[in-house]
């Protein structure tokens, strides 16, 4: 592997809620006018959520590329129905944009036919599985979020020549997914008579533990962490680990702002204060870097504490 002497990239990752259609349109409006440079698209979570309709994010699409975004399709990251199967055929058979593979039946789907990127849930952990998907297309993957700095090192040092990293960097952790949706029975409701029950939740459900910390947030059949990825404080250290692109998530608020201040960051135009307090200013319930660091994930360490320093 060549280690990367460029400065990473950044990519917003796909809306993660359930945010009505001018919430979508107006926010990808803005997200036009930052510095990002890649950008994906789609609903990952629930089908359900149809604010946006396949054909409004074909054209949602289109008008990033034209505004110099690099965009990606995400699709689906759990495969429940017939019709969800014919909507993932379509996406990856889109024969203009790159699509981000978040199940193992959209690999297959794309293995040959297209590159792809393999989502963070594709749950990659070794070489191996590394270079079979690159043998079969992936030109980009994401760690599962839950990789550590070293092991992702390990990685690196093994990957694939023609094959980028993308980390996450910043934004509630997506943990697991279930075909139960949770914020439904939050409300005693069916998963089939749901009533739309995240629409509610712009970020998520938070949950506390007894002691009234902030835990876990259900965003329908997908669990997060409460607290929000921080690694700003390790971007300038990433082009060394050979990481070529850097994933912010969205949220409902901010979302600009935290762009542009890891955009200065990667620039050496450092935000004032500091970087990890202003950015956890702007976080819903604090930030956190545990699994970075090879420690449990809903720590918050200083780069004072990394192992490797």
């Amino acid at each position: 592997m060549t280690v990367s002497t460029t400065q990473p990239r950044l990519s917003l990752g796909p809306v993660l809620y359930y945010w009505s259609r001018q919430e979508l349109l107006d926010f990808y409006s803005r997200i036009a006018d930052t510095s990002v440079d890649i950008v994906y698209l789609g609903e990952t979570v629930c089908s359900k959520r149809r604010s946006l309709r396949s054909k409004d994010w074909l054209a949602l699409a289109q008008k990033l590329t034209c505004a110099g975004k690099e965009v990606v399709l995400s699709t689906l990251n759990l495969i429940e129905s017939a019709a969800e199967l014919g909507t993932l055929k379509r996406l990856c058979s889109n024969g203009r944009f790159a699509v981000e593979a978040n199940d193992i039946g959209a690999v297959q789907l794309l293995s040959g036919n297209f590159p792809f990127v393999a989502g963070a849930s594709i749950n990659i952990y070794n070489a191996r599985t590394l270079r079979v998907l690159a043998d079969q297309g992936l030109y980009r993957w994401v760690p599962p979020v839950e990789l550590s700095r070293a092991a992702l090192a390990d990685l690196q040092r093994q990957r694939p020549d023609g094959v980028e990293t993308e980390v996450f960097v910043y934004g509630r952790l997506p943990l697991a997914y279930s075909a139960r949706c949770f914020t439904a029975r939050a409300r005693n409701l069916p998963k089939d008579d749901c009533r739309f029950s995240c629409a509610d939740y712009p970020d998520g459900l938070e949950l506390a533990t007894r002691e009234r910390e902030s835990f876990l947030v259900l965003n329908g059949i997908q669990t997060q962490s409460a607290r929000s990825c921080n690694l700003i404080a390790e971007v300038g250290n990433m082009a060394s680990l050979g990481v070529e692109v850097l994933r912010i998530s969205p949220q409902q608020q901010h979302t600009e702002t935290i762009i542009e201040i890891f955009r200065r960051e990667l620039s050496n135009r450092p935000s004032k204060g500091n970087a990890v307090r202003v950015v956890d200013k702007l976080t819903p319930a604090g930030s956190c870097n545990g699994y970075w660091y090879g420690v449990s994930g809903m720590d918050a360490c200083t780069i004072a504490e990394a192992p490797w320093r």
